[in-house]
């Protein structure tokens, strides 16, 4: 940023974000479910991260925020779009 406030010419932003925040699409074209995929959101989260409780599927009860994530998966060219126009 320049002494003014402002970026300089030709700034450009990047951006990154990881795969189990964005994926989505658990189910489809043979993904399956990755560890990431079934860590709730709530008090069991940290033993389930840790091993002390075991999760291999979703179970009621929980959220999975993982599990449609911003669902990238069926969005892609919209969020690529939203990047390369600036939102």
């Amino acid at each position: 940023m320049t002494e003014n406030g402002q970026f300089p010419e030709g700034f450009l932003w990047g951006g990154a974000t990881a795969a189990n925040q964005c994926e989505g699409a658990y189910n489809q074209d043979g993904r399956g479910l990755a560890n990431v995929d079934v860590v709730p959101i709530g008090p069991d989260r940290e033993a389930i991260i840790t091993g002390q409780k075991k999760m291999f599927s979703f179970e009621e009860g929980y959220f999975y925020p993982a599990k449609e994530a911003i669902d990238m998966y069926h969005h892609y060219k919209e969020d690529i779009a939203l990047c390369r126009n600036g939102i």
